[in-house]
């Protein structure tokens, strides 16, 4: 099957790992969590109403199979496809993340991935000649080899997107992939599906709504080597993509600009928090072209069908005791505390401590957060 288009048939395994990602309180991490232990998204279904009755709770709402038939028929209708984690196309750099996306509905070539990947972003009200550098940086690190890729936001994203539309360009969005915002760069989401790769995690039919964008933003931050900042202000979203790719151990640049300008701040802010001063592509390719690409292996957890291979599985055995369960519930709060601290305070192996967390998270008790974190719900 050419890789370019939509999958001849969509197979009984994508269908149950599509309907786990899509029932209720299945993240990203429960969502890898459940396939390490059980091996299939099939047994980890089965599997999720005895979990969520030991973690003190009703089983969550699986996805209806109806809704998850109609999904792959708007897939297919859009001449889009799925690309699960632990296929082998998936961008390398994001399987690396803990809390990658287990699906991307994308339009386009996946030859785009196939290069070093940089990320361009910035404000949405930027200044004319910060839109103009942005075009010519994204230009000319298309002819360095590189891929760039941005939001289809306003401003730096829009400009980063038109200096690479003719090379290389991944857009990613908050929406589903079929929905256009804002609705002017319509003719640019068109054009990037066409002659790049357009990415997006939600349903199609979805519009963007202020808590898809962060996650949009991982995205972007971690298939990326690099990500440079053009302009943004204190606060800006920019900053979170930022934040979250130096939290994933890659390259954090920044455009200097005015202090009298507002939308300058936040790049000067992060040269002096320690990002590096970039200013030109030269300088960009010299700093990622040594990159550890350490996901090169990322996916070999993963077999041909995208399950965990045995060697990497969990054991499925209920190997916490109500004495354990006890011991986890009081270390928790609403306040977040790190997976690690848990272990050493209370003493329980790893295993048997993501079994615990598992167990809460279906039954709806305790959420996660960023940096391998969790907490109670509030």
């Amino acid at each position: 099957m050419n890789e370019d288009t939509v999958r001849d048939q969509f197979s009984q395994n994508d269908f149950d790992r599509l309907r786990l990602i899509r029932s209720a309180n299945i993240g990203p991490v429960t969502y890898v969590q459940l396939l390490k232990r059980f091996g299939s998204a099939e047994r980890a279904l089965n599997a999720i109403p005895d979990l969520a009755r030991r973690g003190g709770g009703k089983a969550p709402r699986i996805a209806d199979a109806n809704v998850i038939q109609s999904e792959i028929q708007d897939i297919e209708r859009l001449k889009a496809n799925l690309l699960f984690i632990g296929d082998q196309k998936y961008p390398r750099l994001l399987a690396e993340l803990s809390n990658a996306p287990p699906i991307l509905i994308y339009r386009g070539s996946l030859s785009h991935l196939n290069k070093p990947i940089i990320a361009i972003v910035g404000a949405r009200n930027a200044s004319a000649a910060a839109c103009r550098f942005a075009r010519d940086l994204a230009n000319s690190l298309n002819t360095a080899g590189a891929t760039v890729v941005s939001g289809l936001a306003r401003g730096i994203d829009t400009a980063a997107h038109q200096g690479s539309l003719s090379g290389s360009t991944i857009g990613v969005i908050a929406s589903g992939i079929d929905i256009y915002y804002p609705p002017e760069n319509k003719e640019l989401q068109e054009h990037v599906s066409e002659q790049g790769l357009l990415l997006s995690e939600q349903p199609p039919g979805t519009e963007p709504r202020a808590r898809h964008f962060p996650y949009r933003n991982r995205i972007i931050a971690g298939m990326a080597a690099g990500t440079v900042i053009v302009e943004a202000a204190p606060r800006s979203g920019s900053l979170i993509t930022a934040r979250i790719a130096a939290e994933a151990g890659r390259h954090v640049m920044a455009i200097p600009g005015s202090p009298l300008d507002p939308r300058s701040r936040g790049c000067n802010n992060l040269i002096r928090e320690g990002a590096t001063l970039v200013q030109c592509a030269e300088d960009v390719m010299e700093l990622v072209q040594n990159f550890d690409d350490r996901a090169a292996v990322a996916n070999q957890k993963y077999n041909r069908d995208g399950d965990f291979n045995s060697n990497v599985r969990e054991q499925d055995n209920d190997d916490a005791t109500d004495g354990d369960r006890e011991i986890v519930g009081n270390l928790l709060s609403i306040t977040s505390v790190a997976v690690d601290e848990l272990i050493r305070q209370s003493g329980i192996n790893p295993s048997t401590m993501q079994l615990i967390l598992l167990e809460l998270e279906l039954a709806g008790k305790i959420v996660h957060h960023a940096g391998g974190k969790v907490s109670l719900k509030n």
